[in-house]
């Protein structure tokens, strides 16, 4: 089989200030797979959600050399416990599997239907009230009716101040969901539920650090918990059986691949636990690999994939835009992608 790798380099439009610094560009890789038919995959790695990029390399460079002699079984042994550099894989393998049967990727993944297009969440960042508010409401004009603001980085009485002044500007058809990070301690968790529920909050996101199972299963049962960070810190399957959660956020690309993120959602849907796609910041392959995953899920919630905005450069042009609040799940075989910008 022929395959590649190939190192890209993406520009946000604007650095995005995180709990563990600064970012300002996206690195990693794009796999190619197969003879007549090419799938696409991307491996872009983020320390804290997946491996390093140096343990990324050393796996995907492995792979790639099994690959070539059509040994796919060894090439995936080659990225064990290295999720970015499997995902990596798994998106080529599907796409070109996609594009050798004639269906489109989430088809392949197991939905049932055609779909669309799926509803997505705006993401508002932190800031003062009235800017939050403001952001909020240019998201609704914009055709959203889900936000998700961030907070935990101030005060917990300037976080209220800013939800309230959210639900004044947007109504209350509009639902909103809040994400903390993991910034706060039980006792301000406990404390933030109580205040944010009247405002009608939707669900809190890892209001506690990722390690902190127990504490995320006394905070349930007020506002619905969901969790990320806590699956870089435990396999989903410890989560559900711990009962932290009443939602995850499933990133495919920190999980393995599309197939994994799959799997797990059709492990939290049979415990009771909504499953939200969600990405890290990534290129057209890895984002639209995540609208797949979305679309293959039935009766999801709305995805956080709204991110292609975020860049200023892509690894290929974008099959997904997202219009009015949901995103377009391209219906081509495979992926929806069918050339990529290895210099970008």
């Amino acid at each position: 089989m022929n395959a590649a790798l190939s190192p890209f380099e993406l520009r946000l439009s604007n650095p995005l200030e995180t709990s563990d610094g600064r970012i300002d560009q996206r690195m990693g890789w794009i796999i190619t797979a197969g003879n007549d038919v090419t799938g696409y995959g991307e491996a872009t790695p983020l320390p804290g959600f997946t491996e390093s990029r140096a343990d990324c390399e050393s796996a995907l460079s492995a792979a790639i050399t099994h690959l070539q002699a059509d040994a796919v079984p060894a090439a995936y042994a080659a990225v064990t416990d290295r999720p970015a550099a499997r995902h990596g894989l798994a998106t080529a393998l599907l796409d070109r599997q996609g594009k050798e049967t004639g269906r489109p990727l989430y088809r392949l993944l197991g939905a049932d239907h055609e779909v669309d297009a799926i509803a997505v969440n705006a993401t508002i960042g932190h800031a003062d009230p009235q800017s939050t508010a403001d952001a909020a409401s240019s998201a609704v004009e914009d055709g959203f009716r889900t936000l998700k603001i961030k907070v935990g980085t101030g005060s917990l009485d300037r976080d209220v101040d800013r939800i309230a002044a959210v639900r004044d500007a947007v109504g209350e058809e509009v639902s909103l969901r809040v994400d903390a990070n993991g910034a706060w301690d039980r006792e301000t968790a406990a404390e933030a539920i109580d205040r944010f529920l009247a405002d009608d909050v939707a669900l809190i996101e890892q209001p506690l650090p990722a390690g902190d199972l127990a504490g995320h299963r006394s905070l349930r049962g007020r506002l619905p918990i969901a969790l990320d960070e806590s699956l870089t810190a435990h396999d989903p399957q410890a989560v559900l059986a711990a009962d932290a959660a009443d939602a995850l956020v499933l990133k495919p690309m920190a999980l393995g691949g599309p197939d994994v993120a799959r799997a797990v959602a059709h492990r939290a849907r049979r415990a009771g636990v909504a499953p939200i796609v969600s990405n890290t910041i990534d290129g057209a392959i890895a984002r639209t690999a995540a609208v797949h995953v979305a679309a293959s899920i039935p009766d999801r919630p709305a995805a956080g994939l709204a991110t292609g905005s975020l860049l200023a450069t892509d690894v290929a042009p974008d099959p997904a835009p997202v219009v009015d609040g949901r995103i377009a799940v391209p219906q081509t075989p495979g992926l929806g992608i069918s050339e990529v910008q290895v210099d970008a």
